[in-house]
C-alpha cells in the first residue's frame, strides 16, 4: 500500500509538472486573454520587441513551489516607451514573478506609476530597468507598493536617469501598509535635481508619505544592499516616513541629498557606506539605531535634529530626536563628525498646514535622552557639536 501511495504522488508532482504552461504573448490583449488561464508553474513570455501604454492587471496565484512568471523573451529586449496614461502592470495576486522588462522613456501623463504590487503577497519584481522616464504630475513615483500585502521584493533593478519622479515607493495610507517589503540589491544612478518649484518629490526610496499622522505605522521595510549613485533628484535620497524599518549595507557615493529618518520611530541604520556628497545621515524621531555606518568626505556626517514635537504621542511637523543610539560608526575627512541640534528655533510659519498638522510652527525642542558612543574619527575637524 505504501508503495502504491509513493507512486500516485509521484504521478500526480509529474502531471503537474508536465501541466505548467508556457504562453508566448505579444500585445496586451494575447495577454489578458491569457490570465484566466493561469496557473500556479505556468510562465508568460513577452516577446521582443517594443510597446506602450498597456493596462493589466494580474489577480492570478502561484505557489512558493510554482509562481508564475512573467518575463521578457530576452532581458533587457522587452520596452515600453511613449506616453503612459495609465498604469501598466498591477500585480495583485501571489508568488507573481515579474523579470526583465525594461521601461525607457516612458512620460507618465498622470500619477500611477509604471508596475504597482497592490494587496500582493510573496510578489517580486527583479532585473527591471527603469531608463530616462519622466513624470508630469509631482510625487509619481514608477514602481509602488500599496495595499495590505506581505513579503513583496523589488531587487536586482536599474533606476537610472529618471526625472521629476520618485523611483520606488512604499506607500501607506490609513487604510493599508504593506508589511515586510524587501528591496535589495537595485541601483539608483545620475538622477538630477527635480523641477517642482519646491524641491521635493525627488527619492529614490521613500517607505511612508505622511511622517506625521502616519508615522506610527509599521511597515517593516528593508532596504538593504543598494547602491545610490549621482542622485540629485532632492534632499532625500532616501526618505523614511514610517516605524520599523531597516536601511542596511546600502552604498552612497556623491549625492546631493541624505539617508533621511523625517518621521517615524524605531528604525535600524547598520552598515551602511557613505562616499562624498552633501549629507549622509538626518534623524527626527525616536528610538531609532545607527551602527556601523562608514561616512566619509561628508560636511556633516550625521545630524540630530530639534523638532516641534518630541516622542510618540505628540504631533509636530518634526519630532525631535530622542532615544536614539549612534554608536560604532567610522566618520573621516568631515568638518562635523555629529551634529546634536540642528536646525535649532527654524521657523515654519506658512510653510505647512498646521489645520492638517496641528503642530507648533517652532523648532524648539533639542534632541534629549540619546546614546552616543564608541564612534571614530579621522581628519575630522570637530567630532561633536552639541547645539
Amino acid at each position: 500500500m505504501k508503495k502504491i501511495i509513493l507512486c500516485f504522488l509521484i504521478l500526480c508532482a509529474s502531471y503537474r509538472e508536465i501541466s505548467a504552461k508556457s504562453y508566448h504573448i505579444k500585445s496586451e490583449k494575447e495577454f489578458k486573454d491569457i490570465l484566466l488561464k493561469l496557473v500556479a508553474g505556468d510562465e508568460v513570455i513577452i516577446a521582443n520587441g517594443n510597446y506602450t501604454n498597456w493596462n493589466v492587471e494580474i489577480p492570478n496565484k502561484g505557489t512558493s513551489a510554482k509562481p508564475i512568471l512573467i518575463k521578457a523573451q530576452e532581458s533587457g529586449k522587452v520596452i515600453f516607451s511613449g506616453e503612459i496614461n495609465q498604469t501598466l502592470f498591477k500585480l495583485a495576486g501571489d508568488y507573481l514573478i515579474f523579470s526583465g522588462i525594461t521601461f525607457k522613456n516612458c512620460t507618465l501623463l498622470k500619477g500611477g506609476g509604471l508596475i504597482e504590487l497592490k494587496n500582493s503577497q510573496n510578489c517580486q519584481v527583479t532585473n527591471c530597468q527603469f531608463l530616462e522616464n519622466t513624470v508630469k504630475t509631482q510625487f509619481t513615483p514608477l514602481v509602488i507598493v500599496s495595499g495590505n500585502g506581505n513579503n513583496n521584493k523589488i531587487d536586482k533593478c536599474t533606476f537610472t536617469a529618471n526625472i521629476d519622479n520618485q523611483d520606488l515607493q512604499v506607500k501607506i495610507t490609513k487604510e493599508s501598509c504593506p508589511q515586510n517589503t524587501l528591496i535589495e540589491q537595485n541601483t539608483f544612478t545620475n538622477k538630477q535635481k527635480v523641477s517642482w518649484k519646491n524641491g521635493n518629490g525627488g527619492e529614490c526610496v521613500q517607505v511612508g508619505q505622511d511622517p506625521v499622522l502616519l508615522g506610527l505605522q509599521e511597515a517593516k521595510t528593508i532596504v538593504s544592499g543598494n547602491k545610490f549613485i549621482n542622485c540629485n533628484g532632492e534632499n532625500e535620497v532616501i526618505s523614511n516616513k514610517s516605524s520599523g524599518n531597516s536601511y542596511l549595507k546600502n552604498y552612497f557615493e556623491n549625492n546631493d541629498g541624505e539617508l533621511v529618518m523625517r518621521g517615524g520611530h524605531d528604525c535600524i541604520i547598520d552598515g551602511n557606506i557613505f562616499k562624498g556628497g552633501t549629507g549622509g545621515i538626518r534623524i527626527n524621531g525616536s528610538g531609532h539605531t545607527i551602527t556601523n555606518n562608514k561616512i566619509s568626505n561628508i560636511k556633516t556626517a550625521i545630524r540630530l535634529m530639534y523638532g516641534m514635537a518630541k516622542g510618540k504621542k505628540e504631533i509636530g511637523f518634526y519630532i525631535a530626536a530622542s532615544n536614539c543610539i549612534i554608536s560604532n560608526n567610522q566618520i573621516t575627512n568631515a568638518t562635523t563628525g555629529i551634529l546634536v541640534g540642528d536646525s535649532k528655533d527654524a521657523d515654519w510659519t506658512g510653510k505647512f498646514d498646521t489645520v492638517r498638522y496641528p503642530s507648533p510652527v517652532m523648532q524648539s525642542i533639542a534632541p534629549f535622552d540619546n546614546k552616543i558612543s564608541g564612534n571614530t574619527f579621522s581628519n575630522t575637524k570637530t567630532e561633536q557639536v552639541n547645539q
